[in-house]
Order: C-alpha cells, then sequence, then structure tokens
C-alpha cells in the first residue's frame, strides 16, 4: 500500500504538471480569442467562431489523439506525448475559457464604455481598470466550474500514454486485481478539486466589494 501511493502520488504531479501548464498558457490564450471572437473583421470573426465551435464540439480525447498524431501523417514530425498533452489542453480550454470571457465583457453595460470615453479615457485605460475589475467578478464562477472540470480532464491523458494519476490507479487496479486505486485516485482528484474550490470561494468573497 505505501509503494502504491508513492506512486500515486508521482503520478498526481504529472497531474498538477498538466494542469498549470494548461492554465498558464491557456487563461491568456482565451483573451485572445475572445478579442477575435468580437472582432468587427468579419474574417477574424468568423475563423475564430469556428475555432471555438470545433474545440466545443469535439471530445477533448478526439483531439489528443488528432494533435499528437496528425503531426506524424501530415508533416513526417512527432514529438514527445507531454508537450502533445498540453498543446490540446490549451487549445481546448483556451476556447471555453475565451466564451466565459466574452460573456463577461459583453454583460457590461455599454454606458460605461461611453462614459469612460467622455472623460477621456483610452480604450486600454478603461478595459484595464474598469471593465476588467467587473469581468472578472463576474466570471468566477463559470471559471471555477472549467477549472475544476480541468483537474478531471487530466484522466484524459492517459489515451496518449501519459502516465498520469488514473493511468497509474488503473495500472494497479489490474496488476492486483482490486478496484482500491480506482477509488484511490478518485480521494486524490477530490482533494485537488477541494483546494481549487476554496480558492474561487476566497477570491468571490475578495472580490465582493465590487457589489
Amino acid at each position: 500500500m505505501v509503494q502504491l501511493l508513492l506512486q500515486m502520488l508521482e503520478a498526481t504531479l504529472t497531474s498538477l504538471r498538466i494542469f498549470l501548464l494548461t492554465l498558464l498558457f491557456a487563461l491568456p490564450f482565451g483573451v485572445f480569442v475572445a478579442r477575435g471572437r468580437m472582432a468587427k473583421n468579419p474574417i477574424v470573426s468568423s475563423l475564430v467562431n469556428a475555432y471555438i465551435m470545433i474545440m466545443r464540439g469535439t471530445p477533448l480525447i478526439l483531439q489528443l489523439i488528432f494533435v499528437y498524431f496528425a503531426p506524424y501523417y501530415i508533416f513526417g514530425a512527432s514529438y514527445d506525448r507531454f508537450t502533445a498533452v498540453i498543446v490540446a489542453y490549451v487549445i481546448n480550454y483556451a476556447a471555453y475559457f475565451a466564451e466565459i470571457y466574452r460573456g463577461g465583457i459583453q454583460s457590461i453595460p455599454k454606458g460605461q464604455f461611453e462614459a469612460s470615453e467622455v472623460l477621456g479615457f483610452s480604450r486600454i485605460h478603461t478595459f484595464t481598470h474598469i471593465v476588467t475589475p467587473q469581468v472578472i467578478k463576474r466570471i468566477i464562477p463559470a471559471m471555477g466550474n472549467e477549472v475544476i472540470t480541468l483537474v478531471k480532464d487530466t484522466a484524459l491523458a492517459q489515451t496518449i500514454g501519459v502516465a498520469e494519476l488514473f493511468r497509474v490507479a488503473q495500472n494497479a487496479s489490474a496488476r492486483q486485481f482490486s478496484t482500491m486505486p480506482i477509488f484511490i485516485a478518485g480521494v486524490f482528484y477530490f482533494i485537488m478539486n477541494a483546494f481549487v474550490a476554496k480558492g474561487f470561494d476566497k477570491l468571490e468573497t475578495k472580490l465582493n466589494y465590487y457589489n
């Protein structure tokens, strides 16, 4: 049991790496996608909308397989599994984050933009000092849901052979002819999500002064 727990802790670190790297790249990338989605240029907005529809309309497991195997069949090139996982997760979650951002931005009354213009504020100042704080407060619940889903979705990395938590639990379960490792993995996921949920609760409480 001790050896199993040590193996699962090591695999949990891999899951956490996937989780953190996905957030590191997908959160800012989602901002650019949201801006493209709201662009006045119909070509740009249409292309970005098509990208979002593909990401949201196809399973993440299929995207993982495509990102890992497509470069080899198309260009004759390949790269390691972990990198493929990060790329697939980032382009997938950036699409979801972009729609959350867009909903938050479009929920701000147009009068605030007009008032900022009358007061002589630049667009950058308006967006960073007036719009962004309100958007962050409004999108916290939706972002919390997506981030919690991301923690659980790290289990899909096993699809292309990455030894994350759930894969190690499955292998241990097969060796021992027992479902106990699977249940232990479930506890690990629950603990990670408990920390995520607590963090978002604290952030939401901290921003209550915007009410």
